[in-house]
């Protein structure tokens, strides 16, 4: 521990080190009970306010708001998948930073690693964030649930046992909605880890996945004209092809692997078509069309002519 406080007064040579054996200290985080604290102020993370420098821990504290109560964190298969991802877009606009954990073995150890310096690491892509509304965004918030609870069990039912439940999101600004996991169980990311092991336990699989939820963002244009739709039919058949392309493509935003691509690619070659203004009934019509000219009988015209062209011949 000494010879790790003595690397780390120089920045360039620790940077050397931990390049070389991050991997070694996170593992320290996972086993070493006794030691974890200590190690733990050695980690250092990409944020969503450090650039391409590394910060440590207590750097990220030092620069929380007075009224932030935990350290928040996403986990991904990448920095450029995780800077991107629309669970941070409330916490860019609130100014509130997250680190950046993309090393799979970053996975195990936040499992261990529950706090430091008294504050809680919160994931950002589980259910049960809370960001600190004022008054006034929770009064709002509440409006805005009890106008979208019926938009929200259509969705449910739309969507089955596909998510556990569908529910308004505070975390989103752009997008119109996203995937969440269960507090306690795998994330996106771990899900994909998991999935790509050899020798992975696939009954364990079953009941560690965790049941998704839907958060959709009641202020996008998206879901405004969703609820529009809703509102005037309940039953319009084209609800459920919206709603289940809509969970497909926040299946991929959210760092989960499609279950069905086929079902994800017809839905967006119809889009295609729509976008080239093909209509499957034209293109059924055409079809029909060019089959009755080829069971059509010659016209009399080209009768004629076959028996004029006959006459010469003899």
């Amino acid at each position: 521990m000494e010879l790790f406080a003595e690397i780390a007064e120089n920045k360039e040579d620790f940077n050397k080190f931990y390049e070389n054996f991050s991997k070694n200290l996170k593992l320290g985080i996972h086993e070493d009970t006794t030691n974890r604290a200590k190690l733990a102020e050695f980690l250092r993370y990409n944020s969503s306010k450090s650039g391409d420098e590394l910060t440590s821990l207590k750097e990220y504290v030092s620069r929380m708001k007075d009224t932030q109560k935990s350290i928040y964190y996403i986990t991904g298969e990448s920095k450029k998948a995780v800077e991107t991802a629309p669970f941070l877009e409330a916490f860019k606009k609130r100014g509130v930073e997250v680190l950046f954990m993309v090393d799979p073995i970053d996975e195990y150890a936040v499992q261990q690693l529950k706090e430091f310096e008294g504050k809680k690491l919160v994931c950002a892509t589980k259910e049960g964030l809370d960001l600190e509304l004022s008054e006034d965004e929770k009064k709002k918030k509440e409006e805005e649930k009890q106008q979208y609870d019926g938009l929200c069990k259509k969705m449910k039912e739309i969507l089955g046992d596909q998510v556990e439940k569908v529910v308004l999101s505070d975390r989103i600004v752009d997008s119109p909605c996203c995937l969440v996991t269960n507090e306690f169980g795998w994330s996106a990311n771990m899900e994909r880890i998991m999935k790509a092991q050899a020798l992975r336990d696939s009954s364990m699989s079953t009941y560690m996945t965790s049941k998704k939820t839907l958060e959709i963002n009641a202020t996008h244009p998206i879901i405004r004209e969703l609820k529009v739709k809703f509102d005037a039919d309940a039953n319009d058949k084209t609800l459920k092809e919206l709603v289940g392309l809509m969970f497909e493509t926040s299946l991929l935003t959210s760092g989960f692997s499609l279950n069905n691509p086929a079902t994800f690619a017809n839905r967006i070659h119809k889009l295609i078509k729509l976008g080239l203004s093909i209509f499957d009934d034209q293109g059924a019509s055409a079809s029909a069309a060019d089959s009755a000219n080829d069971d059509m009988p010659p016209l009399e015209e080209e009768s004629v002519a076959a028996a004029s062209s006959m006459e010469a011949v003899d």
